[in-house]
């Protein structure tokens, strides 16, 4: 199998109601073989249109199902509720 990464984009624009998701998802990557390798802002946006202050995630699963099953799940489907007007999220999958 070939690893998957979920690589999201987020800016957020209502820190309260976006907590409320990052907290409903807390550990939830875990459970599906997920880690974590990169959490950050951006320092700087060299090309593009991404706001200042875009955050970045990168995480890798053991494969791209697992990758999506962790997506699909009921958890994070109902934490996702939380960030709805709260973040402008891009969530794209990379197979390595």
């Amino acid at each position: 199998f070939m690893a998957g990464y979920l690589v999201a984009t987020v800016h957020i624009t209502d820190p309260a109601s976006f907590g409320a998701y990052v907290k409903g998802i807390e550990g939830l990557s875990a459970t599906f073989g997920g880690e974590v390798l990169l959490r950050g802002q951006a320092s700087e946006v060299l090309e593009g249109d991404s706001p200042e202050g875009v955050r970045v995630i990168v995480s890798r699963y053991p494969d791209a199902a697992s990758a999506k099953a962790y997506l699909a799940s009921p958890q994070y489907q109902a934490a996702k509720q939380h960030r709805v007007g709260a973040a402008e999220v891009n969530m794209l999958l990379l197979e390595d």
